[in-house]
């Protein structure tokens, strides 16, 4: 069994920070790609930032040069600093990852249960 568990998500003001951590625990070989996505009520689930096992990243335009994705492969966790904050950054976020349980195993894709982030103006 495997599991991706979030933390770190709560209330914070306008220009704020937070860092959301996402955890994976379980059974687990080797982690791929690590991603962090968020919703929005009344929206679509958007991706926010992914980070590939060797450290390569990638963001969304909307949080460029405001979050960071980082993850400490040793841990099984990954990382999301989210600086300047805007109320439009109010959402659950979610964690997601690409892994395999065992050697022999497929790649098969998980998600967290999600963290609220809730940015007041």
């Amino acid at each position: 069994q495997v599991q991706l568990v979030e933390s770190g998500g709560g209330l914070v003001q306008a220009g704020g920070s937070l860092r959301l951590s996402c955890a994976a625990s379980g059974s687990i070989f080797s982690i791929n790609a690590m991603a962090w996505y968020r919703q929005a009520p009344g929206k679509q689930r958007d991706l926010v930032a992914t980070i590939t096992s060797g450290g390569s990243t990638n963001y969304a335009d909307s949080v460029k040069d405001r979050f960071t994705i980082s993850r400490d492969n040793a841990k099984n966790t990954v990382y999301l600093q989210m600086n300047s904050l805007k109320p439009e950054d109010t959402a659950v976020y979610y964690c997601n990852a690409d892994l395999e349980r065992s050697r022999f195993d497929i790649t098969r894709n998980y998600w967290g249960q999600g963290t609220q982030v809730t940015v007041s103006s």
